[in-house]
């Protein structure tokens, strides 16, 4: 991969700082103002014999699909229940399949198999990019397309773009700009919700003190690291350098990238501010980092999270209620500038098809998307979707706040990525940053480390 990639895909989300910053205030304000009415009016059951019907689908009795995907455990048989909808709509089979990461890499097996999947949902905007590359992605139809002039803003059409054409339905958003926490824990130690990075370092010392370690970090899949790394670098370096370093414009040994690890060293740095330490931390797994910061009572093994909206279905496996034993805030400020990161998935055909086409354009309809939305858990970039669909108030804030920042966000760094530097386990960017979380005095040597592997991987 080139490094003309990412050009394209940055150019259409010029941020302003204005938009950005109220983007990021709406949500610290609406979030933490949600109480606990988890139900929200719908009971998150799916609802699929409810669902309206917005767009035209073709009968396709006798047609089979394969739909593969990373997603497991609650996200998957969430999707898989979407995939049941369009079954019943059409009279096509589809079938969910299991992929691992880096996903490239397993459908480049199955491809060589003879036995490709005729949709894959991709994480990267990399990837993307790769399966066009290859020759394995086929553009969408007018069908879908038209679904997504309707339903989509231009930044989230343009990210499933590649030299002009459309290849990704951005079926999945998630809004990466979060920290979840414990009330319980808050209560206790008589911690306030923070604004800024200073204000967070206050808060995780009142945790200290109160006996519960402040942070749970789920080191052991290096793409959380990268989160936390993005959301520091766009607060404290602006958008203009994180659109830089994300095209490799400037080098990962830029001052602005020293700063941005200097200033994450003062929480992983800190051994006891991390459940398990950094040892720990590097063999928990995100679910795990979830679950332990919301079960043992008063006592959890960490009383804060820092992730995404998606964990409200890691949360769901516990006993606590969103909006009520735990709560969010937006990532503190570190500069001038409120971080507001966002990522996705988009479906991309492998495998051209009249029932293929028609299940991306199922998936860019609000029909697909509510399904989903009413089971919690998930953020759709579709803007006609109802905010009422979402389960709670969290959700609905953060889905409204979604639509109306438009074009105004920057996309995950790493996704943003060739996929051998932000997005292969063992690799790159994940596993600098892993050694960094062990060693986060070893500012230079990360650095150089990083800067070594993204050279490589964008070909300079």
């Amino acid at each position: 991969m080139h490094r003309s990639i990412t050009t394209s895909r940055t150019r259409t989300r010029r941020t302003t700082r204005a938009a950005a910053a109220a983007l990021a205030g709406a949500l610290a304000l609406s979030l933490s103002a949600c109480g606990g009415d988890d139900g929200g009016g719908n009971e998150g059951n799916g609802g699929t014999d409810e669902t309206a019907t917005t767009v035209t689908l073709p009968k396709l009795d006798g047609e089979t699909l394969e739909v593969a995907a990373v997603w497991t455990g609650p996200e998957q048989a969430n999707f898989k229940k979407v995939l049941q909808e369009f079954e019943k709509r059409t009279g096509a089979k589809v079938t969910f399949v299991p992929a691992q990461d880096p996903i490239i890499n397993f459908l480049g097996s199955k491809i060589a198999g003879g036995a490709p999947p005729d949709i894959a949902m991709l994480p990267q905007v990399g990837a993307i990019q790769q399966a066009v590359d290859k020759g394995w992605a086929k553009p969408v139809g007018t069908e879908a397309q038209e679904q997504l002039g309707k339903n989509y803003s231009q930044g989230w059409q343009d990210l499933g773009k590649v030299d002009g054409k459309q290849y990704g339905v951005y079926y999945k958003a998630a809004n990466k700009s979060l920290i979840w926490y414990n009330t319980q824990v808050f209560e206790n130690a008589g911690a306030e919700e923070p604004k800024t990075w200073e204000d967070l370092l206050t808060t995780a010392q009142t945790i200290y003190d109160s006996g519960v370690t402040p942070f749970s970090v789920g080191g052991a899949d290096g793409w959380t690291l990268t989160d936390w790394f993005e959301n520091v670098y766009l607060s404290q370096a602006g958008p203009e350098k994180y659109d830089q370093l994300a095209k490799h414009e400037i080098k990962w040994t830029d001052p602005s990238v020293t700063e941005a690890l200097t200033t994450l060293a003062q929480i992983w740095g800190k051994a006891d501010y991390i459940a398990g330490g950094a040892n720990g931390a590097l063999q928990t797994e995100f679910p795990a980092s979830v679950t332990q910061t919301f079960t043992g009572g008063d006592q959890p093994k960490a009383g804060m999270v820092y992730e995404g909206d998606f964990v409200q279905v890691n949360i769901a496996e516990t006993e606590a209620e969103v909006g009520t034993d735990a709560k969010v805030f937006a990532f503190p400020k570190v500069g001038e500038t409120e971080p507001v990161v966002s990522g996705g998935d988009a479906a991309v055909i492998l495998e051209d098809s009249k029932a293929a086409q028609a299940l991306a354009t199922f998936l860019a309809s609000p029909d697909a998307a509510t399904i989903q939305a009413k089971l919690g858990g998930y953020l759709s970039p579709n803007k006609n979707v109802d905010p009422k669909a979402y389960p709670n108030a969290v959700q609905q804030e953060m889905a409204k706040a979604l639509v109306a920042a438009g074009d105004d966000f920057r996309f995950d760094m790493s996704d943003q990525a060739p996929q051998a530097f932000g997005g292969t386990p063992g690799k790159g960017e994940w596993k600098a940053l892993q050694d960094f979380l062990k060693n986060p005095k070893d500012v230079k040597g990360t650095q150089e480390q990083l800067e070594a592997d993204a050279a490589a991987a964008y070909g300079d």
